[in-house]
């Protein structure tokens, strides 16, 4: 899964700006045998953007982008979209979402949803269903899902992982971009492809292949 993710990732950038962050030496060599390049990370790190927090004390670059190593179904042109949007906003916290699909529901935990502003800008996100409503008749027709996207700068990144621990909402959510939220940053939502699912748990699998089979017999 995580070099099906790789080689996507390679299509958007290019295979030498592709570094898989690890803490598990399996990881490490099976996409080391594939070429590509590996940083290997403490395991103290307390979440994926931690683990790219210390990536970010060794490498020098403008722009970090985190693709998350369970979203197979990851369309190269989103992460295009994504750091375009970090150089248009520099000084936010980029992240991707999506509408849910019909396939799952706002109450279903595993998947944060989101809310944001007319300027696209994050308001919250939730494991629980938002927006809430008082009237069922004023229920949202759409909710939105985070994708697992991210683009930060470095600065960003350090300030992330000298925070040293879970902020309070992090912690109660399991959301680690709320860490950037309770820091005051602007976190910039930008829309991505329909048919994002993440590998979040062992019955996803069988959801997952059957997507990329559907994507494989496609035309293009």
């Amino acid at each position: 899964m995580i070099l099906w993710v790789a080689e996507l990732s390679a299509k958007a950038v290019g295979k030498e700006f592709i570094y898989i962050a690890t803490d598990d030496q399996r990881i490490a060599e099976v996409v080391e045998r594939e070429g590509y390049q590996v940083i290997v990370t403490s395991d103290k790190c307390l979440t994926g953007t931690d683990r790219l927090a210390e990536v970010a004390e060794k490498i020098e670059a403008d722009i970090y982008v985190n693709v998350q190593g369970d979203e197979p179904l990851v369309d190269p042109g989103d992460i295009v979209k994504i750091i375009e949007a970090k150089k248009r906003y520099p000084h936010d916290v980029i992240n991707g979402y999506c509408p849910l699909s019909n396939n799952e529901g706002p109450g279903d935990v595993n998947i944060p949803k989101v809310v944001f502003n007319e300027d696209k800008r994050m308001v919250y996100m939730s494991r629980q269903a938002l927006p809430g409503y008082k009237d069922k008749n004023n229920a949202p027709s759409i909710y939105y899902k985070q994708v697992c996207i991210y683009a930060f700068s470095q600065d960003e990144l350090l300030e992330f992982g000298q925070f040293g621990r879970k902020s309070a909402l992090e912690y109660a959510e399991d959301i680690e971009i709320l860490r950037f939220f309770e820091c005051g940053k602007t976190i910039r939502m930008v829309e991505t492809s329909l048919g994002s699912l993440a590998v979040d748990l062992s019955a996803d699998v069988p959801k997952v292949e059957a997507a990329l089979r559907r994507a494989q017999n496609e035309p293009t």
